[in-house]
């Protein structure tokens, strides 16, 4: 009988294994038919286990962005080329200062192999002009300035 190269993921070492394997093979730019299929074939179960083992909803969007550049090997620097923005932009992004874009959504969904409503959840940011709060139980709550108008002191991206 024989012996089966790639079986259903049982554990995160083996899915590891797989997500390694993967990535070599798509580096290696192959055509070849067997290479194809086992692409497709390590695709799938990886995809099995993620849907199986999502913890997204857990994560705002920008920290499934540092987890998946923590996965990934990413940089900033790799965020600017891969979406085609600057770095600001993306330093902005990935510091609560801008919401994501409906195009970033669509490139980093399509990057990651993730849905984007992973990615197109409201979060938090954090104004400039709020700065200076350091107490989260203030963020995002209203005050009187000084002709009595409520003012938010921060904003949700929705």
């Amino acid at each position: 009988m024989e012996v089966l190269k790639y079986k259903v993921i049982k554990s995160k070492t083996q899915y590891n294994q797989y997500s390694k394997k993967l990535e070599e093979l798509l580096d290696g730019g192959s055509k070849a038919r067997a290479i194809t299929e086992e692409i497709d074939l390590l695709t799938l179960l990886i995809e099995k286990w993620d849907e199986a083992h999502n913890t997204f909803d857990e994560l705002d969007p920008v920290e499934l962005l540092h987890s998946l550049m923590t996965d990934h090997n990413m940089k900033a620097k790799d965020l600017v080329q891969l979406l085609d923005i600057s770095k600001g932009y993306v330093s902005d992004i990935l510091n609560y200062k801008k919401g994501l874009s409906k195009d970033v959504i669509r490139k980093l969904a399509e990057s990651f192999k993730v849905s984007q409503e992973a990615f197109n959840r409201p979060y938090k940011l954090i104004l400039p002009e709020n700065s200076h709060l350091h107490n989260a139980s203030i963020m995002n709550t209203t005050k009187k300035n000084g002709s009595g108008k409520r003012i938010r002191l921060t904003k949700s991206l929705s």
